[in-house]
């Protein structure tokens, strides 16, 4: 369950809060003045986050490609381009 708290908490109580998002590896929220302010999480859950989106990116960038080019490449062409190139 993500954990809820006011931004004053992040001032008063910060190591009892990294601890808590090194833990459970949830992200917390930051409230000021009632409403979402802030999130908080742990670094490894960043960096998943940021990998995805990034893969994501990476596949509308392509589909896009895709779809302003007539060429059009099968699977096999595709990995034993990548196959070659990895293999030198």
């Amino acid at each position: 369950m993500i954990s809820i708290r006011p931004i004053s908490d992040l001032r008063n109580r910060f190591s009892e809060i990294e601890k808590e998002v090194s833990s459970n590896n949830k992200p917390i929220i930051f409230t000021t003045n009632g409403r979402a302010s802030m999130v908080t999480m742990s670094f490894d859950k960043f960096s998943k986050m940021a990998h995805l989106d990034y893969i994501e990116r990476a596949l509308d960038e392509a589909d896009a490609y895709a779809e302003s080019h007539a060429e059009k490449l099968t699977h096999k062409d595709v990995f034993s381009k990548i196959k070659a190139k990895v293999n030198g």
